[in-house]
Protein backbone atom coordinates (compact mmCIF):
# COMPACT_ATOMS: atom_id res chain seq x y z
CA UNK A 1 0.00 0.00 0.00
CA UNK A 2 0.97 3.58 -0.45
CA UNK A 3 0.65 6.20 1.37
CA UNK A 4 -0.31 9.43 -0.82
CA UNK A 5 0.38 12.68 1.71
CA UNK A 6 -0.79 16.11 0.32
CA UNK A 7 1.59 18.27 -1.35
CA UNK A 8 1.55 22.68 -0.03
CA UNK A 9 1.76 24.44 -3.22
CA UNK A 10 3.06 27.98 -2.32
CA UNK A 11 1.68 30.93 -4.46
CA UNK A 12 5.03 32.53 -6.31
CA UNK A 13 6.48 35.96 -4.60
CA UNK A 14 7.19 38.93 -6.42
CA UNK A 15 11.37 39.27 -7.13
CA UNK A 16 12.72 42.91 -6.63
CA UNK A 17 16.02 44.19 -8.38
CA UNK A 18 16.96 47.61 -7.93
CA UNK A 19 20.28 49.84 -8.40
CA UNK A 20 21.64 52.98 -10.20
CA UNK A 21 21.39 53.93 -13.91
CA UNK A 22 21.74 56.86 -16.15
CA UNK A 23 21.81 59.09 -13.79
CA UNK A 24 19.00 57.62 -11.71
CA UNK A 25 17.91 54.41 -10.54
CA UNK A 26 15.87 51.71 -11.58
CA UNK A 27 12.95 49.06 -9.75
CA UNK A 28 12.06 46.01 -11.23
CA UNK A 29 9.56 43.71 -9.94
CA UNK A 30 8.77 40.24 -11.52
CA UNK A 31 7.87 36.59 -10.38
CA UNK A 32 8.36 33.76 -12.29
CA UNK A 33 6.49 30.33 -11.27
CA UNK A 34 9.86 28.32 -11.57
CA UNK A 35 12.72 29.05 -9.73
CA UNK A 36 14.81 32.12 -11.14
CA UNK A 37 18.57 33.03 -10.67
CA UNK A 38 18.06 36.07 -9.78
CA UNK A 39 22.07 37.00 -10.02
CA UNK A 40 21.91 36.01 -13.62
CA UNK A 41 18.58 38.26 -14.17
CA UNK A 42 20.56 41.71 -12.02
CA UNK A 43 23.94 41.03 -14.79
CA UNK A 44 21.43 40.74 -17.84
CA UNK A 45 19.90 44.02 -16.98
CA UNK A 46 22.69 45.79 -15.75
CA UNK A 47 25.04 44.45 -18.99
CA UNK A 48 21.85 45.93 -21.05
CA UNK A 49 22.09 49.32 -19.32
CA UNK A 50 26.06 49.35 -20.41
CA UNK A 51 25.20 48.30 -23.97
CA UNK A 52 22.20 51.04 -23.44
CA UNK A 53 25.14 53.93 -22.54
CA UNK A 54 27.43 53.38 -24.88
CA UNK A 55 24.63 54.16 -27.77
CA UNK A 56 22.58 56.63 -26.45
CA UNK A 57 23.89 58.93 -23.43
CA UNK A 58 25.03 62.31 -23.91
CA UNK A 59 27.10 62.32 -20.96
CA UNK A 60 29.38 59.83 -21.98
CA UNK A 61 32.25 61.04 -24.65
CA UNK A 62 32.73 57.37 -25.88
CA UNK A 63 28.82 56.89 -26.70
CA UNK A 64 27.55 56.56 -30.45
CA UNK A 65 25.38 59.71 -30.21
CA UNK A 66 28.62 61.98 -28.81
CA UNK A 67 30.49 60.56 -31.39
CA UNK A 68 28.54 61.14 -34.34
CA UNK A 69 28.10 65.19 -32.20
CA UNK A 70 31.46 65.53 -32.20
CA UNK A 71 32.04 65.11 -35.88
CA UNK A 72 30.67 68.13 -37.55
CA UNK A 73 30.79 67.70 -41.47
CA UNK A 74 27.76 66.51 -43.43
CA UNK A 75 28.90 63.21 -44.64
CA UNK A 76 26.62 59.95 -43.97
CA UNK A 77 27.76 58.48 -40.71
CA UNK A 78 26.84 55.58 -38.90
CA UNK A 79 25.02 55.17 -36.08
CA UNK A 80 23.32 51.80 -36.36
CA UNK A 81 19.84 51.21 -36.20
CA UNK A 82 18.69 51.71 -32.53
CA UNK A 83 19.53 55.05 -32.91
CA UNK A 84 17.69 55.25 -36.47
CA UNK A 85 14.57 53.89 -35.26
CA UNK A 86 14.70 56.90 -32.29
CA UNK A 87 15.21 59.31 -34.72
CA UNK A 88 12.32 57.92 -36.85
CA UNK A 89 9.98 58.07 -33.87
CA UNK A 90 11.07 61.46 -33.30
CA UNK A 91 10.41 62.51 -36.52
CA UNK A 92 6.84 61.58 -36.37
CA UNK A 93 6.11 62.89 -32.95
CA UNK A 94 8.08 66.27 -34.00
CA UNK A 95 5.48 66.88 -37.03
CA UNK A 96 2.92 65.78 -34.80
CA UNK A 97 3.84 68.26 -32.56
CA UNK A 98 4.49 71.01 -35.21
CA UNK A 99 8.12 71.19 -34.03
CA UNK A 100 7.68 71.84 -30.82
CA UNK A 101 9.46 68.35 -29.81
CA UNK A 102 12.65 68.10 -31.65
CA UNK A 103 16.08 65.65 -31.05
CA UNK A 104 18.44 68.62 -31.77
CA UNK A 105 17.11 71.30 -28.96
CA UNK A 106 20.54 70.19 -27.06
CA UNK A 107 22.40 73.77 -27.84
CA UNK A 108 19.56 75.33 -26.28
CA UNK A 109 18.71 72.76 -23.25
CA UNK A 110 23.21 74.26 -22.86
CA UNK A 111 22.02 77.34 -23.13
CA UNK A 112 19.65 77.95 -20.13
CA UNK A 113 22.18 76.06 -18.15
CA UNK A 114 19.83 72.75 -17.43
CA UNK A 115 22.67 70.88 -17.60
CA UNK A 116 24.71 72.77 -15.19
CA UNK A 117 24.28 73.39 -11.43
CA UNK A 118 23.01 77.49 -12.44
CA UNK A 119 20.28 77.64 -14.74
CA UNK A 120 20.46 80.90 -16.39
CA UNK A 121 17.96 83.33 -18.98
CA UNK A 122 19.88 83.80 -22.14
CA UNK A 123 19.26 87.05 -23.80
CA UNK A 124 17.20 87.01 -27.13
CA UNK A 125 19.67 87.49 -29.39
CA UNK A 126 21.35 84.32 -27.97
CA UNK A 127 18.55 82.21 -28.16
CA UNK A 128 17.91 83.26 -31.97
CA UNK A 129 21.68 82.65 -33.07
CA UNK A 130 21.30 79.44 -31.16
CA UNK A 131 17.99 78.66 -32.50
CA UNK A 132 19.62 78.21 -35.79
CA UNK A 133 21.84 75.22 -34.54
CA UNK A 134 18.50 73.30 -34.73
CA UNK A 135 15.77 71.96 -36.50
CA UNK A 136 14.73 67.84 -37.01
CA UNK A 137 14.69 69.56 -40.77
CA UNK A 138 18.26 69.51 -40.39
CA UNK A 139 18.58 65.72 -39.45
CA UNK A 140 18.17 63.41 -42.43
CA UNK A 141 18.09 58.99 -42.44
CA UNK A 142 20.14 58.02 -45.27
CA UNK A 143 19.54 54.21 -44.70
CA UNK A 144 18.69 51.95 -41.43
CA UNK A 145 21.94 52.77 -40.14
CA UNK A 146 22.90 55.68 -41.24
CA UNK A 147 22.20 59.70 -40.07
CA UNK A 148 23.80 62.81 -42.17
CA UNK A 149 23.90 66.33 -40.71
CA UNK A 150 22.29 68.77 -43.39
CA UNK A 151 24.21 71.18 -40.98
CA UNK A 152 27.86 69.98 -39.89
CA UNK A 153 26.97 72.26 -36.23
CA UNK A 154 24.06 69.98 -35.47
CA UNK A 155 23.99 68.14 -32.11
CA UNK A 156 21.64 65.35 -31.02
CA UNK A 157 19.96 64.72 -27.42
CA UNK A 158 18.17 61.38 -26.99
CA UNK A 159 17.11 61.85 -23.61
CA UNK A 160 13.45 62.82 -24.13
CA UNK A 161 13.28 59.04 -25.59
CA UNK A 162 15.89 56.70 -24.26
CA UNK A 163 14.65 56.04 -21.14
CA UNK A 164 11.59 55.06 -22.44
CA UNK A 165 13.35 53.35 -24.81
CA UNK A 166 15.61 51.62 -22.19
CA UNK A 167 12.84 50.35 -20.53
CA UNK A 168 11.37 48.74 -23.43
CA UNK A 169 15.23 46.47 -23.66
CA UNK A 170 15.14 46.10 -20.27
CA UNK A 171 11.32 44.60 -20.49
CA UNK A 172 12.72 42.25 -23.43
CA UNK A 173 15.63 41.15 -21.10
CA UNK A 174 13.18 39.28 -18.85
CA UNK A 175 11.17 37.89 -21.51
CA UNK A 176 13.83 36.76 -22.97
CA UNK A 177 14.48 34.81 -19.46
CA UNK A 178 11.07 33.76 -19.64
CA UNK A 179 9.46 36.07 -17.39
CA UNK A 180 5.88 37.47 -18.56
CA UNK A 181 4.83 39.14 -15.44
CA UNK A 182 6.92 42.51 -14.56
CA UNK A 183 7.10 45.84 -14.09
CA UNK A 184 10.35 47.90 -15.14
CA UNK A 185 10.89 51.53 -13.93
CA UNK A 186 14.09 53.34 -14.31
CA UNK A 187 13.47 57.28 -13.39
CA UNK A 188 9.63 57.29 -12.99
CA UNK A 189 9.10 56.10 -16.48
CA UNK A 190 7.92 52.49 -16.28
CA UNK A 191 6.42 49.38 -17.91
CA UNK A 192 4.34 46.65 -16.92
CA UNK A 193 3.38 43.05 -18.17
CA UNK A 194 0.96 40.67 -16.69
CA UNK A 195 0.18 40.51 -13.64
CA UNK A 196 0.87 39.67 -9.81
CA UNK A 197 1.07 36.69 -8.20
CA UNK A 198 -2.07 35.71 -7.71
CA UNK A 199 -3.93 37.17 -10.74
CA UNK A 200 -4.41 40.82 -9.41
CA UNK A 201 -3.51 43.48 -11.84
CA UNK A 202 -0.60 45.77 -11.35
CA UNK A 203 -1.54 48.82 -10.12
CA UNK A 204 0.54 52.43 -10.46
CA UNK A 205 0.40 55.68 -8.64
CA UNK A 206 0.54 58.51 -10.13
CA UNK A 207 2.04 61.28 -8.38
CA UNK A 208 0.30 64.88 -7.82
CA UNK A 209 2.07 67.27 -10.01
CA UNK A 210 3.30 69.92 -7.13
CA UNK A 211 6.64 71.05 -6.10
CA UNK A 212 8.35 69.64 -3.21
CA UNK A 213 5.42 67.73 -2.18
CA UNK A 214 5.14 63.96 -3.07
CA UNK A 215 1.41 62.82 -2.59
CA UNK A 216 -0.87 60.29 -4.48
CA UNK A 217 -2.71 61.95 -7.38
CA UNK A 218 -4.37 59.11 -8.75
CA UNK A 219 -3.94 55.11 -9.25
CA UNK A 220 -3.75 53.58 -12.66
CA UNK A 221 -4.90 49.68 -12.82
CA UNK A 222 -2.89 48.04 -15.34
CA UNK A 223 -4.21 45.92 -17.92
CA UNK A 224 -3.47 41.98 -17.50
CA UNK A 225 -3.51 40.92 -21.18
CA UNK A 226 -1.61 43.56 -22.79
CA UNK A 227 1.44 45.28 -21.79
CA UNK A 228 1.67 48.87 -21.13
CA UNK A 229 3.77 51.79 -20.26
CA UNK A 230 3.14 55.01 -17.86
CA UNK A 231 4.82 57.87 -18.78
CA UNK A 232 5.10 61.03 -16.82
CA UNK A 233 6.22 64.51 -17.69
CA UNK A 234 5.85 67.93 -16.01
CA UNK A 235 6.87 71.39 -15.08
CA UNK A 236 7.07 70.88 -11.39
CA UNK A 237 10.16 69.42 -11.12
CA UNK A 238 12.65 71.11 -12.45
CA UNK A 239 12.93 74.07 -12.88
CA UNK A 240 13.96 77.51 -11.35
CA UNK A 241 12.37 81.14 -10.50
CA UNK A 242 13.84 84.62 -11.06
CA UNK A 243 11.79 88.26 -10.60
CA UNK A 244 8.42 86.07 -9.62
CA UNK A 245 8.56 83.78 -13.42
CA UNK A 246 8.97 80.37 -13.35
CA UNK A 247 10.89 78.67 -15.95
CA UNK A 248 10.82 74.92 -16.37
CA UNK A 249 13.04 72.63 -18.64
CA UNK A 250 10.47 71.87 -20.57
CA UNK A 251 11.53 73.83 -23.89
CA UNK A 252 9.60 74.53 -26.68
CA UNK A 253 11.84 74.05 -29.57
CA UNK A 254 10.01 76.23 -32.28
CA UNK A 255 10.90 79.73 -30.13
CA UNK A 256 14.24 78.24 -28.12
CA UNK A 257 11.61 79.24 -24.50
CA UNK A 258 10.94 76.90 -21.93
CA UNK A 259 7.04 76.44 -22.45
CA UNK A 260 4.65 78.83 -20.67
CA UNK A 261 1.51 77.49 -20.49
CA UNK A 262 -0.82 76.58 -17.36
CA UNK A 263 0.14 72.57 -18.33
CA UNK A 264 2.15 71.44 -15.09
CA UNK A 265 2.06 67.33 -15.78
CA UNK A 266 1.13 65.13 -18.68
CA UNK A 267 0.69 61.06 -17.99
CA UNK A 268 0.84 58.98 -21.42
CA UNK A 269 -0.34 55.71 -21.32
CA UNK A 270 0.71 53.60 -24.23
CA UNK A 271 2.03 49.95 -25.34
CA UNK A 272 5.29 51.60 -26.79
CA UNK A 273 7.45 52.62 -24.27
CA UNK A 274 9.78 55.11 -26.72
CA UNK A 275 6.66 56.76 -28.35
CA UNK A 276 5.08 56.72 -25.10
CA UNK A 277 7.99 58.92 -23.70
CA UNK A 278 8.41 61.15 -27.18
Amino acid sequence: MFLIMPTGCSEPTIQKLEGPAQGTTYHISYWFEAPADDKDIKAGIENEFAVIDKLLSNYRSYSTIETFNRVENTDSQEVGGEIVSLVKIAQVVNQASRGCYDLTIKPLFDLWGFRGDVPTIPKDSTILATLKQTGMDKLEVMDETHLRKKQADLKVDLSSIAQGYSVERISKVLAQKGISNYLVEIGGELKTNGYKPGGQPWRIAVERPLPEERTMHKIVTMPKKSPMAVMTSGTYRHYFDDHGQRYSHILDARNGRPVTHNLVSVTVLLSDPSVADA
